[in-house]
């Protein structure tokens, strides 16, 4: 055991709570730390986030009771550049020696470079929250503030404070006595616009505000957004909801509220004059478009009218007509909408062929009534080709280091139709950690791919989908088709792919996608050396025949450095495996056992497959943007394969094996049913913690022409974004404590759970619990301690815990977990782990958050 490494966390935490009993060394006399606001209603302790958000002062964060970011401000020196001088001028020749050693300019950086390290220290660190009376007193104004907004009008807040002078220390308890609740007794209405009022009355019954509620500002706001949103959705065009307000009158009511609603007419400037203007129900009268406006005024050189659009261009027209109005959603004689306007903004930038539009309105001259609009849509496109590329360096489990090149090339309105078309390739250089690798090469992984993918901006088939899949759906067709191969390690693989599918948006939070085909065809072009790349399985073989030596053929063997016979790779193994099947060699039930799980295993992992399947996923998210931290996420998706094949398998006459399962194109294709859910929680703790969790499960089964899923399909544990105290393949299934080099089962369970939590600046941590395995289920694998065979199996949940830091550079988070095994139920010892130090600890890299 490395001691030097196990007494790190002891010696770290010692250090903290030494400095942990001075954070208030450098206050003056006058100055006290606050370290504990408390607030009590009616003497009732107040525990709402939203009440405390109020106080203007906050005290210091802390990290499971520790004031980290305290401390470390106070590592920083108050007066750096005086004390620095001081420290050149304490010593009458240390000046003279620093300017002949450095230099008299040097000097002056050093004393600047020591300034800004303390400027540093400071702001990744916090000051000491300080008492203020005047910030109290604020603080006691903005309670009283929120509890007359939620109906208390005659609330009273007072404080009270603890000090300690010895330890400078203050803690400040605020009282609220917020006397009666005040009530909704009635409400009226004064209108001015006869358009707004009839408006109003059709949805009046759907606010928030109603009779016998308690007074809430957050639900007068509300409403007026809502009241708002419906009339610029319903031609009113120039409404804002600066026009509405509410009138409270308490005056002699007994804690009674007479409100009034208000919605005034807008104002005109006409010369000098300022008139009072009622609305109007706004229709759009003309709708025009300019495609290829690039920001400069410009005679427009040719028009087209589609329909009931007018499209004008400066140049020649590089866009369907037909394709370009289904991007538009403002309709001519139509009542102007918010909703048309924002509609026509997304469609348009999902398209990837523009720039974000520019849509003005403006009143048409043409009208004397003022009511009808013109829409002017100003579209810029992009450049019609663009490229970019990418390195990245990674690391897995097997290929020790790794350096990857991605580059794609996209073209725009290939058929203009506002299609794109993207080219994509990608390569990989590797050293390998594995032992097939027998010469003496440091880059010894080689794999590389390419991919070509077809958008089109609609749905694309033989049947109308309108009125399933509107266009206000963001409908999208892509078509696929690439290949990857892989050299110089493992088997070799070669994979060849196709995917015709459909995706829409049916909500601004839900989206679909369906795969009509989805095919993939893998070639393993090396199976000879399976026992050279799963060496595991190579070991149990290879103990079978020494447990049989004497039956064994000795051209199947050769002697090895250590005097032992081992089997060949791979005429031996494959002699002595045809050996087994033959029952030429007499082995316990055991070892048979043992051995038909090697074969079945190396049969599978070696065949090649062929997967025509569909798939349909819902993915739901709740989250309104990046910067919400308090939501929820949904997300399912079921794939079958096989069944098209074997629905015309018969009437093709396609080839059978002597088990009676078809083959096409040499290849025994798979058949099964998938399916996936995945959960995830978040909840937005203040202060920049989040407490986040995930549920997923997954089975999928083989049926038919198969009684195995494909390697591809089958599910994996462990790994940065599953359970962290394992690597990638190495957990499971059940309770065989990776027997395999790869372990894969076609059933999985995973929970996952961790708080972050933020340290400094843009360096956060969480703490972390994983818990998860994989198992087989209704497949060829009859080992118990690897199928799930009731909820008794759930006792073979691993559990690992840990902690990460997470350094947030904008774009992207850069993330390291420390994971631990904390109850691994293949161990045949103890199953719960004691001893943690870093040396049994998985370090996983990864990009952003797991989940």
């Amino acid at each position: 055991m490395n001691y030097g490494i196990t007494k790190l966390p002891l010696i770290l935490l010692i250090t903290f709570l030494f400095f942990s009993c001075d954070v208030t060394r450098k206050l003056s006399d006058n100055e006290f730390l606050i370290t504990d606001q408390t607030i009590t209603s009616s003497d009732t302790l107040v525990t709402d986030n939203e009440i405390h958000s109020q106080l203007s002062q906050k005290t210091n964060t802390r990290l499971f009771g520790f004031p980290l970011k305290l401390q470390i401000y106070n590592l920083a020196q108050t007066k750096p550049e005086k004390r620095f001088i001081n420290w050149v001028g304490k010593r009458k020749q240390r000046k003279d020696r620093l300017v002949s050693i450095l230099s008299k300019r040097q000097v002056i950086q050093l004393k600047k470079f020591w300034v800004n390290v303390n400027n540093s220290i400071k702001n990744t660190g916090e000051p000491p929250a300080l008492f203020d009376e005047e910030k109290t007193e604020l603080s006691l104004e903005k309670l009283e503030s929120w509890y007359w907004n939620h109906g208390w009008f005659n609330a009273d807040a007072d404080y009270s404070i603890q000090n300690d002078s010895l330890a400078k220390t203050v803690k400040i308890d605020y009282k609220i006595n917020p006397g009666v609740l005040y009530i909704i007794d009635s409400i009226s209405e004064n209108i001015e616009s006869p358009a707004a009022d009839s408006l109003y009355q059709l949805i009046k019954k759907k606010n928030k505000i109603r009779v016998g509620k308690p007074y809430n500002t957050e639900e007068f706001n509300s409403d007026r957004d809502f009241i708002s949103t419906y009339f610029r959705n319903h031609g009113l065009y120039h409404f804002e909801k600066e026009f509405i307000s509410f009138y409270a009158d308490t005056l002699g009511n007994d804690q009674k509220i007479n409100l009034e609603l208000i919605i005034t007419n807008r104002s005109e400037a006409a010369g000098d004059t300022i008139t009072s203007v009622p609305f109007k129900v706004h229709k759009i009268s003309e709708i025009n478009i300019f495609p290829d406006y690039d920001g400069t005024s410009r005679n427009v050189k040719d028009s087209v009218r589609y329909k009931n659009t007018n499209i004008y261009t400066f140049g020649n027209l590089k866009l369907n007509p037909k394709v370009l109005s289904n991007f538009i959603f403002i309709e001519k004689d139509s009542l102007y909408r918010d909703i048309d306007r924002a509609r026509t903004n997304n469609r348009i930038s999902e398209t990837r062929i523009f720039k974000y539009p520019n849509i003005l309105y403006q009143e048409d001259p043409r009208d004397s009534t003022g009511t009808n609009l013109v829409a002017n849509i100003f579209l810029t496109p992009k450049e019609r080709y663009s490229a970019n590329i990418s390195v990245d360096v990674s690391q897995s489990n097997i290929q020790q280091f790794g350096i990857g090149f991605n580059t794609s090339v996209l073209a725009r309105n290939v058929f203009r139709g506002a299609e794109t078309l993207e080219l994509s390739g990608r390569g990989n250089f590797g050293s390998s950690r594995d032992l097939a690798n027998t010469k003496d090469q440091f880059l010894d992984i080689l794999e590389y791919g390419a991919d070509l993918r077809l958008n089109f901006p609609r749905i694309i088939s033989p049947f109308s989908t309108q009125k399933i899949i509107k266009n206000t759906m963001s409908p999208f067709t892509s078509a696929s088709v690439g290949f990857s191969t892989q050299q110089n390690i493992g088997l070799d693989r070669r994979n060849l792919n196709a995917i015709f599918g459909y995706r829409w948006k049916p909500k601004p939070r839900t989206s679909y996608q369906l795969d009509l085909m989805n095919i993939q065809f893998v070639n393993n072009l090396n199976a000879a050396n399976f026992f050279n790349v799963f060496r595991n399985s190579y070991s149990e073989l290879n103990q079978i025949s020494k447990n049989n030596i004497n039956e064994v053929n000795p051209e199947f063997l050769f002697e090895n450095n250590e005097g032992e016979l081992d089997l060949i790779i791979p005429t031996g193994t494959n002699g002595f495996i045809r050996a087994i099947n033959n029952q030429s060699i007499n082995l316990s039930v055991e070892e048979q056992q043992t051995a038909n799980s090697l074969i079945e295993r190396r049969e599978r992992l070696t065949e090649n497959n062929l997967i025509v399947a569909s798939n349909f996923t819902y993915d739901f998210s709740s989250r309104r943007d990046i910067y919400d931290q308090d939501f929820s996420q949904f997300r399912s998706k079921i794939e079958w394969a096989g069944n098209l094949l074997s629905l015309f398998a018969k009437p093709l006459n396609l080839e059978q094996t002597p088990e009676g399962k078809y083959r096409l194109f040499d290849v025994q294709y798979s058949q099964y049913v998938k399916t996936e859910l995945n959960y995830i929680k978040h909840w937005d703790l203040g202060n920049k913690q989040v407490l986040a969790a995930r549920a997923y499960g997954g089975i999928a089964i083989p049926y038919g022409n198969a009684k195995s899923i494909p390697f591809s399909r089958s599910f994996f544990a462990g790994g940065p974004n599953d359970n962290r105290g394992w690597r990638p393949y190495d957990l499971g299934p059940g309770s065989t404590d990776a027997v395999n080099d790869f372990n894969e089962a076609n059933f999985k369970l995973s929970f996952n759970a961790e708080y972050r939590f933020n340290l400094f600046g843009s360096l956060n941590s969480a703490l972390f619990i994983d818990a998860g395995n994989i198992w087989n289920v209704f497949d060829n694998i009859e080992d118990p301690k690897a199928t799930f065979d009731g909820l008794q199996d759930l006792s073979e949940l691993s559990v690992a815990s840990g902690f990460g830091l997470r350094y947030d550079i904008e774009f992207f988070v850069i993330r390291m977990d420390l994971g631990f095994k904390t109850y691994n139920p293949g161990n045949e010892g103890s199953k719960w782990f004691k001893n943690y130090n870093f040396s049994n600890a998985v370090l996983n890299f990864g990009i952003n958050y797991p989940f």
